[in-house]
Parts: C-alpha cells; structure tokens; sequence
C-alpha cells in the first residue's frame, strides 16, 4: 500500500476491510504477535521469521508505522540499534491477535485435515 499522498487513502466501505487493510498479508500478523511480546530489534525479528526477507520486513514494519501501529526507535548510537514496538494504538490490537493465536492452536489439526483430505481427492 502506497500512501505517500493523501489521495491514496481509499474509503474501506466496511470494517472489516479496515481490520484486514491494517492486519492482512502474510506478516503483518506474525510481526504484530511478535511485537505483543516486547519491543524487537529488526535482525531480532528477522531471526523470528526466518523466511521473510529484509525488504518484506521493511516494508511490512513501515507501512505498520504509518498506521500508527508500530513505533521506530533511533538510537543514536555506534552502531545504530533500532526497536520497533507496538504504540498504544497497536496495543488495542492485543485481544484480536491473541484470540487469532487461540483459534489457531485450536483449529491447526482441522484445518491440515481438511487439506489433505481435499488433496487425497484430487
């Protein structure tokens, strides 16, 4: 999502979208669940999400921030140190990612399940 001008910012229509819009991809939530925990350095969180590459992870993390869900800190140090946590806007979302990490726990038997019920069938 490109917001570099206030024109990009599109009318969600539902809140769902909006939830989705600030939540949705395949690291969003994982950073978020992540950052529940206490602030990370970035390599920090590279070594959580082994798979995700350093631009993916800059560019999840900023469009975060320009959410206000995250927060950047600059240390000015030698050599630099960078924390991102969650702001108290991002906090709020706390229960939501938590109950998406119960229902997980909760549902991962099912869903594999399912899965490989629907391959066996192909």
């Amino acid at each position: 999502m490109d917001l570099e001008k206030k024109t990009d910012i599109i009318n969600f229509g539902c809140p769902v979208t909006v939830t989705v819009e600030v939540i949705g991809g395949k690291w969003k939530g994982v950073i978020l669940y992540h950052l529940t925990a206490g602030a990370k350095r970035f390599n920090e969180m590279r070594r959580l999400l082994p798979s995700i590459t350093q631009r993916m992870l800059t560019l999840q993390l900023r469009e975060l921030e320009l959410d206000g869900i995250v927060h950047r800190e600059i240390y000015r140090e030698v050599p630099p140190r960078v924390d991102y946590s969650l702001t108290p806007f991002g906090e709020t979302l706390k229960p939501l990612i938590f109950m998406m990490r119960d229902w997980g726990r909760k549902n991962e038997g099912q869903i594999l399940a399912n899965r490989e019920s629907i391959c066996e069938q192909k």
